[in-house]
Formats: C-alpha cells, structure tokens, sequence
C-alpha cells in the first residue's frame, strides 16, 4: 500500500449531482490521499445532501468546510489547502471524475530525478464523447488581448493567436505555462513557497495568475499526456451567463493589471474596453444565438471597468499569506 501524499481539494458551488460523481471517483485512487476536503461556497442545491456517507462508502478521509458565503474559487481553494499536510495538493473541480491511474504516472514523476524541478503538472482531460480538451495555456501578449477581444481566437486558422493552446492537439507530453484548474496538481511546497492563490481574483484567471508565479519561481510545469480524468467543462456557472462573462473581464483585467506595463497593459484594457462587447454581441448574432447576444451586454454592464483594483497590486505581489488554519479547521470539525 503506497504512503497517502495528496490532499485533495474540491471547492462547490451548485454543483449538482456532479459533485457526488467527482467524490466517489476519488475512491479509485484512495491509496493516494491523505484527505479530500470539499469546501462549499454556501450552495443552496442540496448538492452536499449525503456526501458524508459517500466518503465513507469509498473510505475517503473526507471533510466538509461549510462557507456561509461565496467566497469564490481561489480563497476557498486556499481553506481548503491549509486543512491539510500531504506533500502534494489536487485542486479538481467537482464536475471532474478520476480514473483509477490518473494519479500514478503523476506520482512517478514528480518522485523522479527528472521531474525534481516540476512544480504543478496536469493531466489530458476528457469531455463527455472521450475527446482530449485542449486545455493547457500560454501567458498572455499584447496580441493575446486583442485576438481574444476580437473573437480572433476562436477562428481556426489564428487560434495561436489566443492564450489557450487549442491549436495543438495535447497529444503529448511538455512542458507549458499553465495547466487548467480543473485539475491542478502542485507540491505543496511550491504552492507556500508562491503564496497560494492570490484572493482577489474571484474566479477566472486566478490559476493562470498561480502558474505564472510557479514559473516565475523557477519551477517548471507539465501536461503529462496518458493518464486521463473527466471533465464536463464550463462548470456551474453556464447557468449564468451573464455573471459568468462578467467574473471572466474581471478576473482578465486583474491579471493584465498585476502582471502587464506599459503598452501592453493599455492594450489589454484598452482592448477588453472598446472591442469585446461589440465583437460578443456580433458573435452571438452571426451565429443566430439571440440570449448569447444579450449575456454579453448583461456581462459587460456588471462588469465595473472603471473599479481599481482593491488595494495596490503590483506584479510582485502574490497575494495573502499563507494562514495557519486553525479557524478552517474548527469549521470543519463542526459541520
């Protein structure tokens, strides 16, 4: 029986019967775990209705951190990190299923003399017809800002010019800027090391903001092609359209603001400003797709441009703390 080294960690909100999915799956890998701590962002689906039993039907050292608030994605990525000790974190998110050696092949190479420098790595995801999705990224450009604005990268022949790598097939192994949140496999030393997640981004951009910061501190990070997991994609927010594109300018414009100077931050808000809503609404139109039109105009008109970030943010700033934890771990002995 191999030592437990992962703590995983899944944060819900309104997941579903998803969720239940995700937590049984971990069972097929429960070797691996040390602790699987959901933490829930105040759901109100009954999507935590008899997921204790469910642990313990697979064995799984679960905990529940009940939050009585959205906190979003990465504070509570963060809570649930600091419940636990193991040498490794899993961030997944609850519409993922694992399989039974999704964990080994990640396992072996961060244990090998060749992965010694790996910081994170991910794993090929796969969607519902068992097609790999084209998740790893690149950091963004100048040019990355404005194709994204103008819908340019989601035209075949200039999908390169977009921060996600969808022009390559992720058929085999590299190493690349980011690997999705989705499923996020980091030493839990690099991940102090770095800071955690930065908190004031509330969803989106939030994992690209950490692998840029898992780079930046030496560390490599890896796609590792062969070992597979699921992945519905699009997560609970598709119900939402509209907040759903406003989280996304938001968390883009505070990463453009953290990371980028001089030109290429004017582009990028410049761009994001001036371009986006009307190439969405465009989009939407073309397409005959009336309510995507429409999301696009509720999303920018929640989204405040003019808002500065909270606080001075700065490109070496990495965000809060680590905390000790001992209020998240009250929390969850009593839920």
């Amino acid at each position: 029986m191999p030592e437990p080294v992962i703590d995983v960690v899944v944060v819900n909100w309104n997941a579903g019967p998803a969720l239940a999915e995700c937590v049984a799956s971990l069972g097929a890998v429960r070797e691996h775990l040390a602790s699987v701590v959901v933490v829930d962002n105040a759901s109100s689906d009954g999507s935590l209705d008899g997921l204790d039993a469910l642990g313990a039907e697979h064995g799984l050292p679960l905990v529940i951190l009940r939050n009585d608030r959205n906190r979003g994605f990465g504070p509570a990525c963060n809570q649930g990190a600091r419940l636990g000790a193991a040498e490794h974190v899993l961030f997944l998110n609850p519409d993922t299923r694992v399989a039974p050696d999704s964990l080994d092949r990640p396992l072996e190479l961060l244990s090998s003399p060749a992965g010694a420098d790996v910081g994170a790595l991910g794993i090929q995801l796969e969607d519902e017809r068992g097609r790999v999705a084209r998740s790893c990224a690149r950091f963004p450009t100048a040019t990355t800002y404005v194709a994204i604005a103008l819908g340019l990268d989601r035209v075949s022949p200039l999908r390169s010019l977009g921060y996600r790598m969808t022009e390559w097939d992720h058929a085999e192994t590299r190493d690349v800027d980011h690997v999705m949140g989705a499923f996020y496999l980091i030493r839990r030393a690099t991940f102090a090391a770095v800071g955690g997640f930065d908190e004031r981004f509330f969803v989106y951009f939030e994992d690209l903001d950490l692998s840029r910061r898992v780079r930046a501190s030496g560390k490599r990070l890896v796609y590792l092609a062969g070992p597979r997991a699921f992945h519905a994609g699009g997560g609970t927010t598709r119900a939402i359209p509209a907040r759903r594109l406003a989280y996304f300018l938001r968390g883009k414009l505070r990463y453009a603001r953290k990371h980028e100077r001089g030109a290429t931050l004017a582009i990028a808000l410049l761009a994001t400003a001036l371009f986006e809503l009307p190439a969405r609404v465009l989009g939407g139109l073309v397409r005959g797709r009336v309510g995507e039109a429409a999301a696009a105009v509720g999303g920018f008109a929640l989204c405040p441009f003019a808002e500065p970030p909270r606080g001075a943010v700065r490109a070496d700033e990495t965000g809060p703390e680590p905390e000790t934890g001992a209020e998240d771990r009250r929390e969850a002995a009593r839920a």
